[in-house]
């Protein structure tokens, strides 16, 4: 079973090559969608969001628009090729570690989407999505311990998002027996 320290301590655990997504205002952005109040925190995350799609190489962001592309169609399978291809040219892109963790989750192959995951974490420690899709992940094979783990990780860096919001009042409403 995938838990989540296993994914973390990956994720930790080796050195991490130069992060291309570091720009040097991401630190101030991150402060702002970490805010409790206001709005600011929605320009913030579509920064971040677009800052983290971008490679710096234009073959590498259209393998990766290629690859959500075909995600979106429900192809996993291709988009897993293109994603590929994109880990294999850019390994220090997480963008591409991210997308392709989610089309091998698509598929129930949850052991490459963790390691994915764990490279994306290891490449960008901050990728609140990252975070909340292996929460899904775990929430998914059970393993509700991780999740909620996961999901409060990701809430303490972008406390406004509503995928690991939902999560964590679901797994606690489940964990306390009540339905509200």
């Amino acid at each position: 079973m995938i838990t989540i320290l296993f994914v973390l301590a990956m994720a930790l655990g080796g050195p991490s090559a130069a992060i291309a997504q570091d720009a040097p205002d991401m630190d101030a952005l991150f402060d702002t969608l970490a805010e409790p109040e206001g709005e600011g925190w929605r320009i913030a995350e579509s920064d971040i969001l677009r800052a983290w799609s971008r490679s710096g190489s234009a073959s590498m962001d259209l393998l990766l628009k290629r690859g959500e592309e075909a995600l979106d169609r429900g192809d996993a399978q291709e988009a897993i090729g293109h994603l590929t291809a994109l880990t294999d040219h850019a390994p220090d892109f997480a963008a591409g570690w991210q997308a392709r963790a989610a089309a091998f989750a698509t598929i129930g192959q949850f052991g490459p989407a963790a390691a994915d995951l764990a490279r994306t974490l290891q490449l960008e420690p901050r990728h609140f999505a990252a975070l909340t899709q292996l929460g899904a992940m775990l929430e998914e094979i059970g393993d509700t311990e991780g999740a909620l783990t996961a999901y409060r990780e990701s809430l303490a860096i972008h406390p406004h998002q509503q995928e690991a919001l939902d999560g964590v009042r679901r797994l606690e409403r489940d964990d306390q027996g009540t339905d509200i």
